[in-house]
């Protein structure tokens, strides 16, 4: 006779002992408060045409442009794609939208906060959040380091919490809108802010080069001389360029080294076959 199977339940994810301020004040917010807010918004609605206008001249400016984008190595790829710095503006040009990240509580005896990202179109009351946890730790070449210390935490927690932040943003953003800004900022990296190509090429070579890499890295990189460097192969340089500066990739990632050959150790060129 066969003996039933015992199955038992999973362990409860631990929990925190105690609710957090930020949790205290989600959960005390009132409905009045809400229903002010939207109030609010539909007796002072955005004017479709000016919120394009504006969107439009902040993506002409260069400021904008060089931080509309993000780009980062995963799994021997690379990841690109719009920058949160792109969907605040993209916010706050569209008008009556809010937006933020909460630390919902955090339990230092797991090491581990929850967070909340959210955005919202109080005009349209159209709302995308989304809930996670953020572990206290941060993956390091050695292997995954845990963090005490309150200020790594936070910029951790930020950091997770940024990503979430932009995507909640463009999700309440009509498609057509981010698009167009997006195309805007491209166009505008490739303009240049007007300047001659040639002056942006010596500028992306100097930049590059007080971060330790030189032309010919950037060459191989990009498989020509920096004299056939197009508008778009500047444009990505500047990409590329912020993102080393936020730490979202590093160099020798993006820009790997030549091997150094037998003849450069040495400084003799290999006898030819039959040569006394």
């Amino acid at each position: 006779m066969t003996q039933p199977i015992e199955r038992t339940a999973p362990a409860p994810a631990p929990a925190p002992a105690r609710i957090g301020q930020g949790t205290a004040v989600e959960q005390s917010r009132a409905a009045a408060e809400v229903q002010a807010a939207v109030v609010v918004a539909q007796q002072c609605p955005r004017s479709l045409q000016g919120a394009l206008a504006e969107m439009r001249e902040s993506c002409r400016q260069t400021f904008l442009a060089e931080r509309a984008f993000f780009r980062y190595s995963r799994a021997g790829s690379t990841v690109t794609g719009a920058s949160v710095h792109l969907a605040r503006e993209l916010a706050r040009c569209w008008g009556n939208v809010q937006y933020g990240l909460v630390e919902l509580r955090r339990d230092d005896e797991f090491g581990q906060s929850e967070m909340q990202a959210f955005a919202w179109d109080v005009e349209k009351n159209s709302r995308n959040s989304s809930t996670f946890i953020v572990p206290h730790r941060r993956d390091t070449k050695g292997g995954p380091k845990q963090l005490t210390d309150m200020r790594d935490i936070y910029e951790n927690n930020a950091n997770n919490g940024a990503r979430r932040v932009r995507e909640a943003i463009f999700a309440i953003l009509p498609p057509w809108f981010v698009e167009e800004a997006k195309e805007l900022c491209s166009k505008t990296l490739r303009d240049g802010g007007g300047k001659p190509l040639p002056q942006r090429i010596a500028d992306a070579i100097r930049v590059f080069e007080g971060l330790g890499i030189t032309a010919d890295r950037i060459e191989a990189k990009l498989g020509r001389p920096s004299a056939k460097w197009t508008e778009h192969d500047v444009a990505q340089l500047i990409v590329t360029y912020k993102s080393l500066q936020r730490g979202e990739i590093t160099a020798d990632e993006e820009f790997p080294a030549a091997p150094v050959t037998a003849e450069e150790i040495t400084g003799h060129a290999p006898a030819a076959d039959g040569g006394a």
